[in-house]
Formats: C-alpha cells, sequence, structure tokens
C-alpha cells in the first residue's frame, strides 16, 4: 500500500500572491489565457456582465486568480500498489487553515493534512489495518467503503485526543470512498473528510499513464473558518474540485504522449453532486464503473480480455458517476494537444470540475 498526498507546502499560508509569468491554459481550449495587461487569466469560465465585464464569478470563486506563493497541485498519480498483502497506515485528523482555492482560506478537516486524504491501492483479498488518531478539537470518525464489516465500533466517533483501530478485507475490486462517519456527514465531508481506496479487479493490465480524480466541493464560509452548512444543505457549492483545488490541473496539467494507453480513475466523493466525467477531444474505448466492466477495449464486457491492443469499434464519451460511486476509463489520445477533462454538468466545470491532459506527440 503506498499513499498519495499533496505537494503544496501543507497549504497554510494565510497570504494570497500571485506568481509572476505563470501561464495559464484556457479551460476549453487548451490555449494559454493572458490579458492585454499581461496578467495571466484562465479563460473560458469567467461570468460577464452586460456590458462585457469580468465580474466576480456566480459562486465566489474568481477564476482570473492565481493560486498562493508556493502553491503546488495535488500529485494525481495513483499511487503503485504495495507490497505483501496485509497494509497498515496511520491516518491522523487534523484541523488546519489551507488556500481552498486563489484568494480563499479556509479551516479544513482532513485526514493527514490533505484533501482528499490519504490514497490506498491494494488488491482483491488484501486486508488494511487503519489506526485512527484524532488530532483535531472535536469528534471524527471514518468509514471505508471498501470493507463489510459491522459498522457499529470501527465507524464510531472518537472524541480528541482518542484512537481506534479499523481493520477490513479488500473482497470486491472498485474505487472506493472513506469518509468522516460523524454526523452531520455532509459538513465533514464537505470540509475534506474523504479519499479513495483503490483495489483493482483481478485481470488489469498495465497501462502507460494511471491517475486518480477525487472530485470534491466547497461552500465557502468567511475567510479562516469551516464551510458554510447552510449553502451545504442548500446544495449551492461555490466551488466543485479534482482533487481538492478548482481548476489546478488547468494550471499543472495531467501528461501523456500521443498513442499511449492512459487509465484515469474517478470517484465522485459529494457530498451532493453529481459527475459527468469526459474528456474533450477524446474516446473512451474502455469503462469500468462500481465493480464492472460496461465496455472494454471497444467491446461488449466478455468479449475482450488483457491489454487493449487493437480495440473495437465501440466507444464511449463520458462516465456517469453519482456521490460516493467510482470507476475508471481508458483511452489513448489521437495526436499531440491539450485535452480539457472536465465533469460535463457544465455549470460544474465552469466552478472548477475542470482539467488539461496536455498530450506530446
Amino acid at each position: 500500500m503506498v499513499f498519495g498526498r499533496r505537494s503544496q507546502a501543507d497549504g497554510d499560508d494565510p497570504e494570497h500572491h500571485h506568481h509572476r509569468g505563470v501561464g495559464v491554459l484556457d479551460r476549453f481550449s487548451g490555449r494559454l489565457g493572458i490579458g492585454r495587461d499581461g496578467i495571466d487569466r484562465v479563460d473560458g469560465v469567467h461570468d460577464h456582465g452586460p456590458d462585457g465585464r469580468h465580474r466576480r464569478s456566480r459562486r465566489g470563486v474568481e477564476p482570473q486568480r492565481l493560486p498562493a506563493a508556493g502553491w503546488t497541485a495535488y500529485d494525481p498519480t495513483l499511487p503503485p500498489v504495495g507490497e505483501g498483502t496485509i497494509h497498515k497506515a496511520t491516518f491522523t485528523v487534523k484541523e488546519a487553515q489551507q488556500e481552498v482555492a486563489p484568494g480563499v482560506t479556509q479551516q479544513v478537516w482532513t485526514f493527514n493534512g490533505t484533501v482528499p486524504g490519504t490514497t490506498l491501492h491494494g488488491r482483491v483479498g488484501d486486508t488494511f489495518e487503519i489506526t485512527l488518531v484524532n488530532d483535531g478539537s472535536m469528534g471524527h470518525g471514518i468509514d471505508f467503503h471498501a470493507g463489510a464489516l459491522a459498522p457499529d465500533e470501527p465507524m464510531r466517533t472518537i472524541q480528541p485526543g482518542e484512537s481506534l483501530t479499523y481493520r477490513f478485507t479488500a473482497t470486491k475490486a472498485g474505487v472506493w470512498m472513506y469518509h468522516c462517519s460523524t454526523m452531520p456527514m455532509s459538513l465533514h465531508i464537505a470540509n475534506g473528510m474523504y479519499g479513495a481506496v483503490v483495489i483493482d479487479p483481478p485481470d488489469l493490465p498495465p497501462v502507460d499513464q494511471e491517475y486518480l480524480l477525487v472530485q470534491g466541493e466547497q461552500y465557502y464560509g468567511p475567510a479562516g473558518a469551516p464551510g458554510n452548512a447552510d449553502k451545504i444543505a442548500a446544495r449551492t457549492p461555490d466551488a466543485v474540485v479534482f482533487n481538492g483545488y478548482p481548476n489546478q490541473y488547468d494550471r499543472t496539467p495531467l501528461t501523456a504522449k500521443a498513442g499511449q494507453r492512459v487509465r484515469i480513475w474517478v470517484l465522485d466523493a459529494g457530498p451532493n453532486e453529481s459527475l459527468a466525467f469526459h474528456v474533450v477531444g477524446a474516446q473512451f474505448d474502455s469503462v469500468w464503473k462500481e465493480g464492472g466492466w460496461l465496455l472494454r477495449c471497444g467491446q461488449a464486457p466478455g468479449q475482450a480480455s488483457g491489454a487493449c491492443t487493437k480495440p473495437g469499434i465501440g466507444g464511449s464519451q463520458t462516465l456517469d458517476l453519482l456521490a460516493s460511486q467510482g470507476g475508471f476509463v481508458e483511452l489513448s489520445p489521437p495526436a499531440a494537444g491539450h485535452y480539457s477533462v472536465v465533469n460535463h454538468e457544465m455549470t460544474l466545470a465552469e466552478r472548477g470540475a475542470h482539467g488539461v491532459l496536455a498530450v506530446t506527440g
């Protein structure tokens, strides 16, 4: 078991200095967006008033603003499967001030200091032993969807300073959500307490590039405070994000070479919104959702196996997921270019569920 984490310098810088000379990709065309005044901008999602001037986006995010100095993107690469069949890890609950979007600092509640939390990766039959330590200021718990067990003890809320051991065996393949189990769960999830456990199907072939994107939602409270519970209840997110930060993969794209096989695991952590996962300019020849193949190497399930060297004529454009559902898609970009990675519920893409797969020749 190996985990992934954000490499941002703990994301807790309260100041919002702008980078100088950093290009930003247009979220829909892949072009660099730089205004006449020389300020880098992400084009294509601005909310314009009747006079044509840019104004603040409908939900509070300013897409033309840049992250704080020292910001780095959350690494989207799926960590490799760990050695052995028993994987032990400690998940420490931490409450911290972090920049969650350009110019926006909130108090986030996290597992191991990042949003999403630690990624676990294993195989069917592997056992995971997780020690949950509550270093926060309130009660928290955890629920791993990757294991089937009575929830009473392992998913109980523990108070600050307490710990528990959560042990489960992964008997089913999938990309499984984990999240805080303390009520109100919607608030704990929206404040950052979620992550993924990837359990490979037994016959999954290797690919050239493998990524994990976890969709989450942000509901801003006052600066430095936790998220707004009223906005969560009203289902009015300020931002919808991949891996904890809006539009971060416009600035730091996923990468591949033309013709390579790319697998993108996708999890919708919610707590409210759905995900219509789409890659602009690409077609999926393989789609795996919630435990089974919908399409494999361009053919119906059961008609293909092993590595996909000559895909059939079947294709897919979108992987549809509700909150807590997951799956993966596979594609081979045909040529060099910038392929936008989006939630095709476009108002959600415009609120930050957008990135770029940058393909070289």
